[in-house]
């Protein structure tokens, strides 16, 4: 069975310069990258906040999953990836904002850095919409 593909676009000019999308929808499965705490110009979100950072990441994915025809109430992982792992908590208190119905599975993970080094928290997720 073959599945149509679709790309999904937030209009970062990163996306035709490296190759990658924001999501990608094939078949009822849906994949956000990394996700990170920047606004509409690209502009860091939250310097120093890794709570108002990881609010800024779930609305970017809030709306690519709504461009996608999803919603949160899909998602079935998360990833929390951050660059101290002692801010785990108020990282996972905003995930709750916006995850505590739909209950997904988490890994909760540290990387040295971002390519953006004010970056304190990238998020992935993956959702599965319902047939």
């Amino acid at each position: 069975m073959e599945h149509k593909r679709s790309l999904i676009s937030n209009g970062n000019p990163m996306e035709t310069i490296v190759g990658f999308s924001r999501a990608v929808r094939v078949g009822n499965f849906i994949a956000v990258g990394g996700t990170a705490p920047v606004d509409g110009n690209g502009k860091t979100v939250g310097v120093g906040d890794v709570f108002l950072q990881t609010k800024q990441c779930f609305e970017i994915i809030k709306a690519a999953l709504e461009q996608a025809g999803s919603g949160l109430q899909d998602i079935v992982r998360t990833r929390v990836i951050l660059t101290d792992i002692d801010n785990w908590k108020p990282a996972i208190e905003a995930r709750k904002l916006y995850c505590l119905d739909a209950r997904p599975v988490d890994t909760i993970m540290a990387v040295s850095r971002f390519v953006n080094p004010e970056w304190l928290v990238e998020i992935e997720v993956d959702a599965v919409v319902a047939d």
